[in-house]
């Protein structure tokens, strides 16, 4: 159980304001009027107790003058319970000493209402829900159509929730006929991206995962049947905000094109992956999408697919070499994905991509994670 956000402050109108943002945020709060004596009137201060356990407190600058936060030196009882997570909440943007003070208290900022109060309501927000590591984001896009980066998206999603990280899958291509599909998932309860489409500012990560399709172990936000197409930028980056709060993978399908919802997506990679089969046409379309994409995103990296297809047919003719494409292209190479025989019949049977765990797609998404997992960073 979440512990409550501690509030410290004589300042009645000071009081309601922060409760009226911790009820907005959907945070239960604990309020300790008045502030600590000096000495050993620490211990039996009412906020004492839960001084260490609140994920964040909230000192009224009415309160940062009292002694009992720290001693004439900095050596008072105060000084010695210094944490992360305290913020010194002010009214005066002109008074200066609310710094200093600030700094007595041991505050990791200060905050100045109301200017500051859409910035405050977000960090309650994110205390009560107890927002750690922000996901490891990966963005997967397809040099040309048909490349596959569907299929691969869906197999780092199943890769990783089958290793135990906490997935969220997400699809960001309207045109693309519905990852749910792909997994074998379309009859599956949740709510779709139209449910989401009018969503501005802060969305809850924890409510937004418990909203969606559960599909082999992971949260998966697709689309619906129906005739909407957009995915307005606000909501993108509302959604994806959320998703990353939550922490854990999460894995974003794009489309091929860069308007402003897909620019907002590209914001918050941490890694894109082109999926590029080695082939001329490929690579000349995939130099058009990574010119524009590069221009948001600053690691974009090659997935270069051996010449064939899912059926084991050959393709548009004689590959390049994986290397050779990646140079082409100017991207770093992410490694070479062949295709997998017996795909298409598998996920017609309602197995989703990279359940065949000795597959060529299970067998790259573990190696990327391994690398991209190991230490929470990517490393390029």
């Amino acid at each position: 159980m979440a512990e409550n956000i501690l509030i410290v402050t004589e300042d009645e109108e000071l009081l309601d304001d922060l409760l009226r943002l911790c009820a907005a945020a959907g945070a239960e709060a604990e309020v300790a009027h008045g502030a600590p004596e000096y000495g050993a009137g620490w211990a039996s201060w009412s906020g004492a107790a839960s001084w260490q356990r609140a994920p964040l407190v909230l000192v009224g600058d009415d309160c940062a003058a009292s002694a009992g936060f720290a001693g004439p030196d900095d050596t008072g009882p105060g000084a010695a319970l210094r944490r992360p997570g305290v913020l010194l909440v002010g009214r005066d943007l002109d008074d200066s000493g609310v710094w200093q003070r600030g700094a007595r208290i041991g505050a990791e900022g200060v905050v100045v209402l109301p200017d500051a109060e859409s910035w405050l309501a977000g960090r309650i927000a994110d205390a009560a829900e107890g927002v750690g590591r922000p996901a490891l984001t990966v963005g997967v896009i397809g040099g040309r159509g048909g490349a596959g980066a569907s299929t691969l998206a869906c197999a780092l999603a199943v890769t990783a929730a089958r290793a135990g990280e906490r997935t969220m899958l997400i699809d960001g291509d309207p045109l693309g006929g519905g990852l749910d599909v792909l997994l074998g998932g379309e009859r599956t309860e949740g709510l779709r991206w139209p449910a989401f489409a009018e969503s501005r500012g802060r969305v809850g990560g924890a409510a937004l995962a418990e909203s969606l399709p559960s599909l082999h172990d992971l949260s998966v936000l697709s689309w619906d049947r129906g005739d909407s197409v957009l995915i307005p930028a606000d909501a993108m980056k509302s959604v994806l905000s959320a998703a990353r709060r939550r922490g854990g993978v999460v894995v974003v399908d794009l489309p091929r094109r860069v308007d402003e919802s897909v620019a907002e997506a590209l914001v918050q990679l941490d890694v894109g992956l082109a999926v590029v089969p080695a082939e001329l046409r490929a690579v000349a379309a995939a130099h058009r999408m990574a010119s524009r994409v590069q221009m948001v995103l600053r690691d974009l990296r090659a997935v270069v697919r051996t010449p064939g297809g899912p059926d084991g047919s050959a393709g548009y003719g004689p590959g390049l070499d994986d290397e050779e494409v990646a140079r082409l292209l100017s991207l770093p190479l992410a490694g070479e994905l062949p295709w997998e025989r017996g795909l298409l019949e598998a996920i017609d049977r309602g197995m989703p991509p990279g359940y065949e765990k000795d597959g060529a797609l299970a067998r790259f998404c573990r190696g990327f994670w391994d690398q991209a997992l190991s230490g929470g960073e990517v490393a390029a």
